[in-house]
C-alpha cells in the first residue's frame, strides 16, 4: 500500500488521539476546579432558581450528619433572588430578607431578559422566612422564547435612591433561571419551637395517601452564594414524610444566619429548592392561649369575610387566621377595617397553587403555642347549634356560655378532634349575590348531610401534620369525638355568578380542578355540572330538598336584617337547667 493511501489513516488515529488528551484535560480541570481546599469533594446544590445540572457528592452526604462550613458568607442579598413560575404564566419573586425594601406596599415593575416588562405587585412577606414576595405576569414576547426562562430583574418603586438621578432600585439575579412550579420542588421551610424544621416540597408524595418512607429521604442544609460555591452545611435524615410536608431535624448551630435547604430522595439529586432556613427566634412571651381560634385559606372573599367574622366571633372564636391565596380584591383593606373594630384577624401570604393541605399543615404548627382548639372552615361555613334558634342573644362578653367554648369545654381530655357534620345550601333561587349575605339569603339545602369538618386541639395534631383539609392526623393517645348537636352550614352552591369563578382554580392539591376531565363521579364535582363554567338548566332551584331557615333567623335576630355586623349583639346564652 502506498504512503498517500496510509496517510489518511494515521491522519485519523492522531486525530483521535488529540481528542482523547483533550477530553482527559477537560476532565482534570474539572476534578480541580469541584474539589474542596481540604481534598475532600465539595457538595454543590442547584441553586434555586438555576436549572444547571450541579450534582451533590451523594455519598459524602448521605455519610456526613454535619460537616464544617467552609470560610465565606453570604454574597450580596440584592442579588440573592428567587423567582418561581406559577400556572397561567405568574412569577412569583422572593427576595432575600436583608434585600427587601422598607414598608410593605412598594410596588414594582419585573424587567425580563428579553427586554420585556410587567408591573409587579407586593403580596406583603412569606410567613415562615419573611422574605418579601411579588407577582408579575410574564409579558408574551418572553413567553415566545423557549424554556428555560431567565429571572426577571425587579426595579422597585419608591425605594430609597442613590442619589437624585438614580433609577429605582434594581434587584437582580444574573444568569439565574426560573423554576417551574409544574416540576419537583421544595417551595418553603419552616423553624419550629423547639428546633424543628417543616420542610415543603412538591412532586415527592404526588399521589393522595401514598407517601414514600421518611428514611427515603435527607434534609440537605448548604449555603448561598460565596466566593467557593454553594456548600453543604449539613445533611440529615427527615423524621417524617407526608403529602408535601416533611420534618426535619435543625442543622448544627452555625455562625450563619441563613442558610438554604433542600431534600435529596432515596440518594438521587438532591431537588431545585427556593426555600431558605434560619433558626426560629427565641420564644415570645405570649398571653396565655386563645380557647378558638378560625383558619381558612382564601382568595378574593372580601365581600363574604365581614359576615363569617362577625359571626363566628360572637360565637366564640377569638382570633382569625387567614391564609391568603393570591386575592385582588380589597382583602387588606377589608381586613384592617375589621380590626379597627375589635376583631382579631391576621393574614399570611399563601402564595403556591394547590397547596391547602400544606398550608393547613403549617397552621397547625405554627399556631400550636396561640391556640388551644382551631375551626379549620371556609368562609362560606358556619359553625352552628340548631338548639340556639330560640335563644335571645346577650352581651360579648359572655364568652364561657357561647356556643363553641361551650362545645370543647364537654369533649373528654383525649379528644383531639371534634367532627361536625355538614348541609350544603343550594342558590335558594337567587340569581346573584344576595345583599342581605349568605346566612340570610341562601336558605334551600339537600337532605343528606355532606362531608365533615373538624375543631381540631392543636396539642394533638401528630408530628407529621398531615391531614385531609377537613381533619388532622392525631398522635398516638387521642381519638376523634363527633358532635351531637352542632353542626356546619355550608353555603356551597351559590347564585351561578358567584359559583363560576371557582373554576379558575381549586386549592387543594389532591382534587382535580373543575375543568379537568377527571373523576367526573367523585363527591369533590357537583351533580350535573361538566367540565366549563357553563351554566346548568334550572340552576338556581337546584339542590333544593329542604327549606331551612334556622341560622337565618338567628343571625336577624342577632345582627339585624341584611347582616349589618354591629359589634354590640353578640351570641345567645344557654339557660341553667337542673337535673
Amino acid at each position: 500500500m502506498s504512503a498517500m493511501q496510509q496517510s489518511p489513516r494515521r491522519r485519523g488515529r492522531a486525530l483521535r488521539l488529540l481528542l482523547l488528551v483533550v477530553a482527559l484535560a477537560v476532565a482534570a480541570v474539572l476534578a480541580l476546579v469541584t474539589s474542596n481546599p481540604t481534598g475532600g469533594g465539595a457538595l454543590l446544590v442547584p441553586r434555586g432558581t438555576s436549572t444547571t445540572k450541579q450534582r451533590l457528592n451523594l455519598r459524602t452526604v448521605r455519610q456526613a450528619a454535619t460537616s464544617t462550613p467552609l470560610a465565606g458568607g453570604h454574597g450580596d442579598p440584592q442579588a440573592d433572588t428567587d423567582a418561581v413560575l406559577l400556572p397561567d404564566w405568574e412569577v412569583l419573586v422572593l427576595l432575600h430578607p436583608a434585600a427587601a425594601p422598607p414598608g410593605d406596599h412598594h410596588n414594582a415593575t419585573c424587567a425580563f431578559p428579553s427586554g420585556a416588562s410587567s408591573p409587579a405587585r407586593s403580596v406583603r412577606r412569606m410567613p415562615a422566612s419573611g422574605r418579601r414576595a411579588y407577582s408579575c405576569a410574564m409579558p408574551a414576547p418572553e413567553r415566545r422564547h423557549k424554556p428555560p426562562f431567565g429571572v426577571p430583574t425587579l426595579l422597585i418603586d419608591g425605594a430609597p435612591p442613590q442619589s437624585s438621578r438614580s433609577p429605582p432600585a434594581a434587584i437582580s439575579s444574573s444568569r439565574e433561571l426560573l423554576q417551574r412550579w409544574s416540576g419537583r420542588l421544595v417551595y418553603d421551610a419552616a423553624a419550629l419551637p423547639g428546633g424543628d424544621v417543616v420542610v415543603f416540597a412538591k412532586g415527592v408524595n404526588p399521589r393522595q395517601g401514598v407517601n414514600r418512607n421518611a428514611s427515603d429521604i435527607r434534609c440537605v442544609y448548604y449555603r448561598g452564594r460565596d466566593a467557593t460555591g454553594d456548600a453543604v452545611v449539613a445533611s440529615l435524615p427527615a423524621a417524617t414524610s407526608a403529602q408535601q410536608v416533611f420534618r426535619c431535624p435543625p442543622p448544627t448551630t452555625t455562625d450563619e444566619k441563613d442558610l438554604r435547604v433542600t431534600l435529596a430522595v432515596a440518594g438521587g439529586e438532591p431537588i431545585p429548592s427556593v426555600a431558605t432556613y434560619s433558626p426560629a427566634p427565641p420564644p415570645e412571651q405570649k398571653d396565655k392561649k386563645h380557647l378558638v381560634c378560625a383558619c381558612t385559606m382564601v382568595r378574593d372573599v372580601a365581600k363574604f369575610l365581614r359576615e363569617w367574622v362577625v359571626y363566628h366571633a360572637a360565637v366564640g372564636v377569638d382570633r382569625f387566621f387567614l391564609y391568603d391565596n393570591g386575592s385582588q380584591d380589597g382583602l387588606e383593606a377589608q381586613v384592617r377595617e375589621l380590626n379597627s373594630e375589635g376583631f382579631h384577624v391576621t393574614t399570611h401570604i399563601w402564595p403556591w397553587p394547590k397547596a391547602q393541605e400544606a398550608g393547613f399543615s403549617y397552621a397547625a404548627a405554627a399556631h400550636r403555642d396561640e391556640c388551644h382548639w382551631m375551626a379549620f372552615v371556609d368562609v362560606d361555613e358556619f359553625i352552628f347549634d340548631p338548639a340556639w334558634a330560640a335563644h335571645q342573644p346577650s352581651k360579648p362578653e359572655a364568652k364561657s356560655t357561647t356556643m363553641l367554648p361551650a362545645l370543647v369545654a364537654a369533649v373528654e381530655p383525649d379528644a383531639g378532634q371534634v367532627t361536625l357534620g355538614c348541609r350544603d345550601f343550594g342558590p335558594s333561587g337567587q340569581t346573584r349575590h344576595p345583599e342581605e349575605g349568605v346566612t340570610q339569603g341562601y336558605t334551600c339545602r339537600r337532605r343528606a348531610e355532606e362531608r365533615h369538618k373538624s375543631l381540631v386541639r392543636l396539642d394533638a395534631v401528630d408530628a407529621s401534620l398531615v391531614n385531609s383539609i377537613h381533619h388532622f392526623e392525631l398522635r398516638p393517645g387521642f381519638r376523634w369525638e363527633r358532635s351531637r348537636h352542632a353542626r356546619v352550614n355550608h353555603y356551597k352552591y351559590q347564585a351561578w355568578d358567584e359559583f363560576k369563578l371557582k373554576f379558575r382554580r381549586r386549592v387543594s392539591t389532591y382534587v382535580a380542578d373543575w375543568t379537568d376531565p377527571v373523576n367526573h363521579g367523585s363527591r369533590d364535582r357537583t351533580p350535573g355540572l361538566g367540565f366549563e363554567a357553563v351554566e346548568p338548566a334550572g340552576w338556581a332551584n337546584k339542590f333544593c330538598d329542604v327549606h331551612d331557615t334556622l341560622l337565618k333567623d338567628v343571625t336577624t335576630r342577632w345582627f339585624g336584617a341584611g347582616f349589618n355586623g354591629r359589634r354590640g349583639l353578640g351570641p345567645p346564652t344557654h339557660h341553667s337547667s337542673s337535673s
